[in-house]
């Protein structure tokens, strides 16, 4: 390409010296003397050292040479039989011939006089063995340059291939690739919500799971964490690099468990943090649930108890032969569940209201409280949004608070109420027990304070009652005075939003 390249730009200025030099007025008006060469051998040879050329040969139209750089030659017809075109056509040219000085480049060029006739030509030309050393000369120079950048690049690519390892800890691309997948594999396996934060508290990585539990859309990488996630451990952890964990917290009304670790770069010190968190508030209703529905199945079993009991004490009645009050007992216990049964099943019309209250109804009958069911209460069927999980939480947790609060009293009462008129469904607890003070109010349903005493985990159970009513964007009120017991009233709202609420 080099060798191409100087042979056309050679070719180019002899081209262009030899039609310069064809357009000299001196030159064509000396074709009209006797003796040509004595004009225009001094310009061609002042042309040819300015312009380096090898030779500027001046001619006649039979090629009879008028300049010369050797003076012997001059009066002698030009060789290398390359002049016919410039001649005989008037055409300008670049031409490969060897001549009297050796192979050449020529750039030739006729000599027209002011009628246009070709008087002559002009041949300038480069020897070949001058410009094989000029290339030779410019190879030289960019295997030069091209080592010595060869070698700086070599130089530079291993320091770079040690910085790289460096920063890869050793791995080879095919490495590093694969844990890449291994990483995308395992942070859309686990079911935590995983996120990465840079030093200012930009995100760099976060998992599906974690857009999922925080609500979030399309991508998030490059956007501040601060709105979209509770960055305060993680700020926390970037000043001070100590590790979180277990942190609880509400986020988008759920309670969220966080552990955030710093990213540490040795020298460096941290580079940021990763967050690991789990949703909480599903484990929490289903452990409710869970200890509801046993509580339930006690209830259940302490009526079966109950009746078995009732049983027992009849078998031996008919067995003594006091068939009278056998028969006092049957219409006692007959006319007592038909009143009972009359509220729950034709006024109630909620199975899972039923199935709380009967199974309620049996503990209060082994624990000895007269648990009342108002017979004003009327309720149809339950919205398809307050789940059976919601009402176990609720109702059970009252219901059974009401009846520790009179359990071992002189005549132990609890009173149930409900109602659907209106926007709410309306539940009402309340007992004869010895209620509490105001300044216990603002107690009630902290998690974990409980006014009994004992041995065993208390100040659960109105906080979850509460959490469970407020996910149903509904409130708890409570009222109390020294004669008559506690009042716990529930509202929920029929519709999904709770756009209207009883006050």
């Amino acid at each position: 390409m080099e060798s191409k390249q100087i042979e056309e730009n050679k070719g180019r200025l002899a081209l262009g010296i030899s039609r310069t030099v064809s357009y000299i007025p001196t030159i064509i008006d000396a074709f009209k003397t006797d003796d040509p060469s004595i004009t225009i051998e001094p310009i061609a040879e002042k042309i040819r050292k300015e312009t380096g050329a090898e030779f500027v040969v001046i001619g006649n139209k039979d090629g009879v040479r008028y300049s010369h750089p050797e003076k012997t030659k001059l009066g002698r017809k030009m060789t290398g039989g390359d002049n016919d075109r410039a001649l005989t056509k008037g055409e300008y040219y670049v031409s490969k011939a060897k001549g009297t000085l050796g192979p050449s480049i020529r750039g030739k060029s006729p000599i027209f006089n002011k009628q246009g006739e070709i008087i002559g030509i002009v041949s300038v030309g480069f020897l070949l063995e001058d410009v094989n050393q000029q290339i030779t000369d410019n190879i030289r120079r960019v295997l030069i340059v091209s080592l010595f950048a060869l070698f700086i690049s070599l130089i530079g690519s291993i320091l770079l291939g040690r910085n790289i390892r460096k920063d890869t800890m050793g791995l080879e691309p095919y490495q590093i690739a694969t844990l890449y997948k291994e990483k995308n594999a395992v942070l859309h396996s686990v079911k935590e919500g995983i996120l990465a934060i840079n030093q200012k508290g930009y995100i760099t990585m976060m998992n599906q799971q974690a857009k999922e539990l925080l609500q979030l859309q399309g991508s998030v990488r490059n956007r501040k964490v601060d709105g979209l996630f509770p960055s305060s451990y993680l700020y926390e952890v970037l000043k001070t690099g100590n590790a979180q964990t277990d942190k609880e917290m509400v986020w988008n009304d759920k309670t969220v468990i966080v552990n955030c670790t710093p990213i540490m770069d040795g020298k460096n010190g941290i580079k940021g943090v990763v967050a690991s968190f789990r949703d909480k508030t599903e484990i929490e209703q289903m452990i409710n649930t869970i200890s509801e529905v046993k509580r339930y199945s006690e209830d259940l079993r302490a009526q079966t108890h109950e009746f078995t009991n009732k049983l027992y004490f009849l078998l031996g009645l008919l067995q003594l032969g006091e068939y009278k009050e056998a028969i006092e007992m049957i219409q006692g216990e007959t006319q007592a569940l038909q009143f009972q049964n009359s509220v729950v099943f034709k006024q109630i019309k909620d199975t899972k209201i039923q199935a709380i209250l009967l199974g309620k109804l049996g503990k209060a009958s082994e624990k000895k409280i007269n648990f009342e069911i108002n017979t004003d209460s009327y309720l149809e069927a339950m919205p398809a949004h307050i789940k059976l999980s919601n009402l176990i939480v609720i109702l059970g947790n009252l219901i059974d608070n009401a009846f520790e609060a009179v359990y071992g009293s002189k005549d132990p009462v609890v009173k149930f109420f409900a109602t659907d008129i209106g926007s709410d469904i309306i539940f009402e607890i309340s007992d004869n027990g010895k209620g509490f003070n105001e300044d216990e109010i603002s107690l009630l349903f902290e998690r974990g304070y409980s006014s009994k005493i004992g041995t065993a985990p208390r100040g659960f159970g109105l906080s979850n009652a509460e959490q469970a009513v407020l996910e149903l964007n509904g409130m708890i009120e409570a009222q109390s005075n020294s004669e008559s017991g506690a009042i716990f009233t529930v509202y929920i709202p029929k519709n999904v939003q709770g756009d209207e609420m009883v006050g």
